[in-house]
């Protein structure tokens, strides 16, 4: 949430956050059936009763996300509180906030957790985000390029929580000789929708690649999953993702409360739904637990058949 702490709401305010909600949700939400089931189900919850439970800010954002996702399925639907009152427009990037941000990230190594090259040649890297190019693409590079002997790449996203879809096509461009579009839900096509292959030096484009996932493997990380799969370039090994697509704008409904809308969605490709409420499948279904040592033991099985 956007504030530490949580200041009551009255029955009034909830209507009024209740009434604009649904507003913003037909105005707005890429899918006009959808936006109407989801506004029809918050109005049912208040006129039954189900928001006076909440009587603080926090629990109340918390209460209507949950309603919202329960009945769109739309993971990026979100309600937000703050005790600070919210500026007029959306909120702006600051100077100090990208400061921050860029010392968070290099101070977490860039979310790179570990990488190393384990038994029987196979390079290992557990990526937890995926940052920002203009903050980590040179960490991200030395990574890839540190892995570029490898004879098999096994990429642990169980823990990734998402990131930058330029930094998803930066990693995938070490997969393929050619660039290939990375199908990214999120607005139109940029030119960081396609990989940027070849990569100079690179020696991964022809190397079995494994991706391991979970339940909580989000957003980002599900764009990264779902087009190797898509493009017959991975085997995923775990279990089906949390199932995030759709990044939401931000609607102020009053000084304290906003709300995340994806307002876009664009054609896949592939011909198929995305991975937006239901999350990516595993190609071989283990648990996440057991992902690595099943990918570890596919790799082995691989090698012996050459």
């Amino acid at each position: 949430m956007m504030g530490a702490a949580s200041e009551t709401v009255d029955p009034e305010e909830r209507h009024l956050v209740i009434d604009r909600t649904v507003a913003k949700l037909k105005q707005y939400y890429f899918d006009h059936d959808v936006a109407q089931k989801t506004a029809d189900a918050l109005l049912t919850h208040e006129n039954n009763g189900d928001d006076k439970v909440a009587t603080d800010g926090t629990a109340f954002a918390a209460l209507l996300t949950a309603q919202m996702r329960d009945a769109s399925h739309d993971m990026h639907l979100v309600m937000d509180y703050s005790q600070d009152s919210l500026p007029a427009g959306p909120p702006l990037q600051t100077a100090g906030g990208m400061a921050r941000f860029r010392e968070r990230m290099l101070q977490q190594h860039c979310m790179i957790r570990k990488v190393e090259i384990l038994p029987h040649d196979i390079g290992y890297l557990k990526l937890d985000f995926f940052p920002d190019t203009n903050v980590c693409g040179a960490e991200v590079k030395a990574t890839m390029a540190s892995l570029n002997r490898a004879g098999a790449i096994i990429f642990d996203l169980r823990d990734n929580s998402g990131g930058f879809p330029d930094t998803v096509s930066l990693v995938a461009s070490y997969l393929f000789d050619h660039p290939e579009y990375m199908y990214a839900p999120r607005g139109a096509p940029t030119v960081d929708s396609w990989t940027r292959s070849p990569v100079a030096g690179n020696m991964l484009a022809d190397k079995p690649v494994y991706v391991l996932i979970s339940g909580s493997t989000w957003s980002g990380a599900e764009q990264f999953s779902y087009n190797l799969k898509m493009l017959k370039r991975a085997t995923l090994v775990g279990e089906t993702t949390r199932g995030g697509t759709h990044a939401g704008t931000f609607h102020r409904i009053d000084a304290h409360f906003g709300m995340g809308i994806p307002e876009e969605r664009f054609i896949n490709p592939y011909g198929k739904e995305d991975w937006e409420g239901v999350g990516v499948q595993p190609d071989v279904k283990v648990k996440a637990t057991d992902a690595l040592e099943t990918a570890e033991r596919l790799v082995e099985m691989k090698m012996q058949k050459k």
